[in-house]
């Protein structure tokens, strides 16, 4: 089971690393940012504020599950990110 504090740095890393690719992708192509990649970034400042939120959440019972299901919810938007980071045009 992860900790709070590495469970954190666990999503700090993962939507700074989206965040990171969208500029990147930006710069290679020589664009103004497009409103898909716009929308990439603001999805991942929610979905970052939305599970950093869910772990300081202190009314949980079982902490084990909580962690574990902020872990799987964090690999299952990650990959949705990146998916649509690939699909950019």
């Amino acid at each position: 089971m992860a900790n709070k504090r590495d469970l954190k740095k666990d999503i700090n890393y993962v939507f700074g690393d989206i965040i990171e690719a969208v500029y990147y992708w930006e710069l290679e192509n020589a664009q103004k940012p497009s409103t898909e990649s716009e929308a990439i970034i603001d999805d991942a400042i929610t979905s970052f504020d939305e599970l950093i939120a869910r772990v300081n959440d202190r009314n949980v019972e079982d902490r084990k599950a909580h962690f574990k299901a902020i872990n799987t919810d964090l690999e299952t938007k990650g990959k949705a990110l990146i998916e649509r980071i690939n699909k950019l045009s």
